[in-house]
């Protein structure tokens, strides 16, 4: 397909988005930036995020990115609940942290595993689910989906090397929804990419500080 094929579709697309797809955008804008500034209202941001996105997924045949957000929702929720409470009733306050070595090995471990898994589940949906269609990219998608995971609990338990995960998930996905011409999905996922990077930064700074406090 030539840029200009490429430029008349995204034209025409943006002319015919649906509010599901342009309320997408906007909830996930919203919940990315409340997270960089530590805000507690990143969860029910992303809460909304995640319900929007169940339809759009559904539509797209992104049927991993439409089983994620399952977890999603459950884990936007215990996030909200964790920053909220904190670990201990007589700490509420959560501060940043990073995962050790060993937990880290143990993430990438089981991040790794859930993504060849879950891509072979993806394959089989056809023949487990009479009527479903086969499922879109299916590696691609268990690949955003599990590395999705991953990030997502580590938000919630508020580790810094969250947006290690993120980072690689916006890169696949901005390609990914791309391709399946969802392109304000992938024009989102896109500036994730600096959002992650502008994330990682303030968290760092906030975790400086909390050292120095500490001290």
């Amino acid at each position: 397909m030539h840029l200009n094929d490429i430029w008349q579709n995204i034209l025409s697309y943006a002319q015919e988005i649906s509010a599901w797809e342009l309320s997408g955008l906007v909830f996930g804008i919203l919940a990315v930036l409340f997270l960089i500034k530590e805000s507690i209202w990143t969860w029910p941001a992303g809460i909304a995020y995640v319900i929007v996105s169940f339809v759009v997924f559904w539509n797209a045949r992104l049927y991993g990115d439409f089983i994620l957000h399952i977890f999603f929702l459950v884990l936007n929720i215990y996030g909200w609940y964790y920053w909220v409470r904190g670990k201990k009733d007589e700490n509420p306050s959560v501060t940043i942290t990073h995962s050790s070595v060993k937990q880290s090995i143990i993430f990438l471990s089981f991040t790794i595993i859930g993504i060849f898994a879950f891509g072979q589940f993806l394959i089989n949906i056809p023949s487990m689910f009479e009527g479903v269609e086969p499922a879109a990219l299916p590696y691609w998608d268990s690949t955003t989906s599990i590395l999705s995971v991953t990030g997502m609990w580590l938000t919630a338990r508020k580790k810094i090397d969250n947006w290690y995960y993120w980072f690689a998930v916006d890169i696949i996905a901005t390609g990914v929804y791309f391709y399946k011409e969802l392109y304000f999905y992938s024009f989102l996922y896109f500036l994730y990419i600096g959002m992650a990077i502008a994330g990682y930064l303030a968290w760092k700074k906030t975790m400086m500080k909390q050292t120095h406090i500490t001290v």
